[in-house]
């Protein structure tokens, strides 16, 4: 059986790229295409084994390495221009447009779902309400026609799955379509178990306006008696730095080797991101580390009160505060945290075996 995965862009090495990875260490003799492909030697051996995607005239528009994302009125074009003729199998690793590709009737489309378009729909106001004219038409006009491409391809796709139970009801919302369940892949065994707690709490992620990082810091900017890490790089960084107060370090990027460390001394992570999914407070959990985050999305499905962890209702920097304190009252078993990090092992078996019952009925 010849297989083909389509991936929306190749640029970092982030979730999306590790169920990429972990996909192809089970089709290791799989092609794969791309928008683009701009990976940087190391993250190209360690995403796609050393391989080389097969890439949309996208690749080769005037700054397209540092600017692709400006070419996303192309962008349904351009994965449909990719010929997948001759695959039996197609996989698509979606959160834009992956899932559009062109595909025969002779052929099977199962999409792993990491989410709907989110700037077309769930963030089409966050996106678009700061525009200023005539930016403001030009962007609105973009995602309305990106919102109606995706409706009418996602026929193109014969079986969705979805990284969680969030995204599931959303494929069901905006697609009017069913989805298994089947949560990313978390590499527990690297992230390990440590139970000398400190007195610090950790945040860590890309510094970008919807991960909430600013609003953590806010929030520990009237804590001064409570000491918070923040870890991650992104354009909010400079102005983080700039609030912080000084109970906070912000460390900037840190190699997986210092991520690690801090997650596991750390008395607890804090998260306040709408995820689809959230992989790193799992790997929080993998390290014994209880997880005070949203009680929305992904981590809604994943913290388990009281046991993993807390929520807390809002993002404000108030509902950030009164769980952090709340936090403190309570106890926590480290090992029982780790023990509920261990189902996130399971990706590739419930995988595989999806793929396998569906190539079955139709082959």
């Amino acid at each position: 059986m010849k297989v083909a995965i389509v991936h929306d862009w190749l640029v970092t090495n982030a979730g999306a790229e590790k169920v990429l990875k972990a996909i192809l260490d089970i089709f290791s003799s799989a092609d794969v295409f791309s928008l683009v492909d701009f990976l940087k030697n190391k993250d190209r051996k360690n995403i796609l084994n050393g391989k080389y995607a097969k890439t949309s005239f996208v690749q080769n528009l005037p700054f397209a390495k540092r600017h692709f994302r400006n070419y996303l009125p192309l962008f349904p074009r351009a994965i449909e221009s990719l010929n997948l003729g001759g695959y039996d199998l197609i996989i698509s690793s979606s959160w834009a447009v992956a899932k559009g590709i062109k595909k025969d009737k002779n052929q099977l489309h199962i999409c792993y779902c990491h989410t709907p378009i989110r700037y077309a729909w769930d963030l089409y106001e966050e996106y678009t309400s700061n525009l200023k004219q005539p930016k403001k038409f030009l962007v609105q006009k973009t995602l309305k026609y990106i919102r109606e491409w995706d409706i009418k391809s996602n026929s193109r796709v014969d079986f969705f799955i979805a990284n969680s139970i969030y995204v599931k009801e959303r494929i069901k919302r905006i697609y009017k379509r069913d989805a298994v369940v089947i949560y990313p892949p978390v590499d527990i065994d690297k992230f390990t178990l440590y139970t000398k707690k400190e007195d610090f709490y950790l945040t860590a992620s890309r510094l970008v306006p919807y991960k909430k990082t600013r609003l953590i810091v806010e929030a520990f900017n009237k804590m001064p008696n409570k000491k918070l890490i923040v870890i991650g790089d992104g354009e909010e960084l400079t102005y983080i730095k700039n609030i912080a107060k000084n109970n906070i370090t912000v460390l900037g990027y840190q190699k997986d080797e210092v991520l690690i460390n801090y997650m596991q001394r750390a008395k607890a992570f804090i998260y306040a991101a709408v995820e689809d999914f959230g992989i790193v407070p799992i790997e929080a959990h993998a390290c014994g580390t209880p997880v005070i985050a949203l009680n929305e999305g992904g981590t809604a499905e994943t913290i388990i009160e009281n046991l993993n962890g807390i929520h807390f209702k809002k993002q404000s920097d108030l509902d950030i505060i009164e769980a952090v304190n709340r936090f403190e009252a309570l106890k926590f078993d480290y090992k029982k945290i780790r023990e509920s990090s261990l189902k996130y092992r399971m990706f590739q078996k419930e995988f595989k075996e999806f793929i396998d019952r569906q190539c079955k009925n139709i082959f």
